[in-house]
């Protein structure tokens, strides 16, 4: 399994302006908050230093995964990609065959998925079912609900 990341140049900055500001605005105040902790004494029985140095810890762990994920990933652009299949950036239009109902995705990298925002995820049930289907196609996809069948109404970029 590769380990690339894929990302649209947007998501990219908006992974580098969320590292700058980790790397300096909080760990900033978290630097801060040790010294404050330090000040009152005996750090053996300090409980505010010790969870102020776990949060130092889970912040730096945070800054690797995202420097890792910037490190390892692939600038995606959707005009380069095919439109007559649903590839990852395909905007889709889809039906629900029973009740009529549509629903429109952009399909993304897991690292860009946003539910609310209707980016799917291409390893999500629904993302994979859909990957390399054209319009008109009928897809039936196991949804932790139960089974769902959608035609797919348009896809677009």
């Amino acid at each position: 399994m590769s380990d690339t990341v894929y990302l649209t140049i947007d998501r990219a900055r908006e992974i580098e302006e969320e590292i700058r500001d980790l790397k300096f605005r909080a760990r900033k105040e978290i630097a801060q908050k040790i010294a404050d902790a330090r000040s009152h004494g005996d750090l053996s029985e300090n409980a505010e230093y010790e969870a102020a140095k776990h949060e130092q810890e889970l912040l730096e762990l945070k800054i690797s995964r995202l420097e890792g994920m910037l490190a390892k990933a692939q600038i995606i652009k959707p005009e380069e990609l095919p439109s007559d299949k649903i590839y990852i950036l395909s905007k889709v239009k889809v039906k629900n065959v029973k009740t009529n109902k549509l629903f429109e995705y952009t399909l993304v990298s897991p690292e860009e998925a946003d539910f609310e925002k209707k980016k799917i995820s291409v390893t999500s049930p629904i993302g994979k079912a859909l990957l390399g289907k054209t319009k008109g196609d009928i897809v039936e996809i196991v949804v932790p609900a139960g089974r769902t069948t959608f035609e797919i109404i348009d896809i677009s970029k």
